[in-house]
């Protein structure tokens, strides 16, 4: 039995108990539709990723441990990038110039764009799908920053600063999220051509990201490739639970990173397809 099934099991049977008796029927009834299903998955998912983040947890751990290789491959990044940042003014401004165009904000602001373009064209799941994973993705994040509590770089002469605390790089995780949210979205749309070189840009965006938060001296390079390895997965477990919904009203396998989460919205996001609205 999949961790899916059994926590909608014991959702089902907790709130059954708890709502008057009058009321059961209707709401195990509405919870068992199709649509409401979906939203149970994506929480179900995003709660249980910790359980299957094998390589986060172990950088958690070395992290935590102090680890010593891991303590000097962080060091010897972090002094060698500042000392160059420091003798190159022209560099650090477009290092900040990326950090900023890619940071979490504009990512934000894009899928939130994204998400009220898709309702409008009569894909509300797809926009659901997007803002949860980014929500979700960010505030577990956050949440993870206050629980280690991990000091950020304290270098002579700082080119930059942050505040807060350092594991893993918020600016790291919503720069993946946002990349795979944005590529999921548009894979329908383009070619075996237009789709590898979508991806290729994606993974330019998302390393640019993470070098420049070590480079300007406000990272470690664990924080950053904690934060990809995160976002990454947030995305990949989100777009798995959407697959199984689809799975689950009957429609054919789809492979995301090909595909994208829905390529069948795809038709109702056309022009023709917005006449009709949402197929289901």
């Amino acid at each position: 039995m999949s961790i899916f099934t059994t926590g909608r099991r014991l959702g089902h049977a907790i709130a059954d108990q708890a709502r008057p008796k009058g009321r059961r029927h209707g709401w195990a009834r509405r919870r068992m539709d199709k649509d409401a299903r979906l939203g149970l998955r994506l929480s179900l998912v995003s709660g249980a990723l910790f359980l299957v983040l094998v390589p986060f947890t172990l950088l958690l751990v070395l992290v935590k441990t102090s680890f010593g290789p891991l303590n000097r491959l962080d060091e010897g990044a972090a002094n060698s990038l500042h000392a160059y940042a420091v003798d190159h003014p022209a560099w650090v401004s477009f290092l900040r110039l990326w950090t900023d165009v890619f940071g979490p904000g504009p990512w934000r602001i894009v899928v939130g764009a994204a998400a009220v373009w898709l309702v409008y064209k009569r894909a509300p799941r797809l926009a659901a799908w997007a803002v949860t994973t980014i929500t979700v993705g960010g505030l577990l994040g956050l949440a993870l920053k206050v629980v280690v509590a991990r000091a950020r770089p304290h270098l002579p002469n700082p080119v930059d600063l942050a505040p807060g605390s350092s594991f893993p790089s918020g600016h790291a995780v919503n720069a993946t999220l946002g990349v795979g949210i944005v590529l999921l979205l548009v894979m329908p749309l383009l070619s075996r051509r237009q789709r590898v070189a979508a991806w290729i840009a994606g993974a330019i965006i998302v390393l640019g990201v993470a070098y420049t938060r070590v480079a300007l001296g406000v990272h470690w390079v664990s924080d950053v490739v904690a934060g990809v390895v995160f976002g990454a997965a947030v995305v990949a477990a989100t777009a798995a639970a959407f697959e199984t919904w689809r799975r689950d009203i009957g429609r054919r396998p789809a492979e995301p990173h090909r595909e994208g989460v829905e390529p069948e919205a795809m038709q109702d996001i056309s022009t023709k397809g917005t006449a009709h609205g949402h197929r289901h």
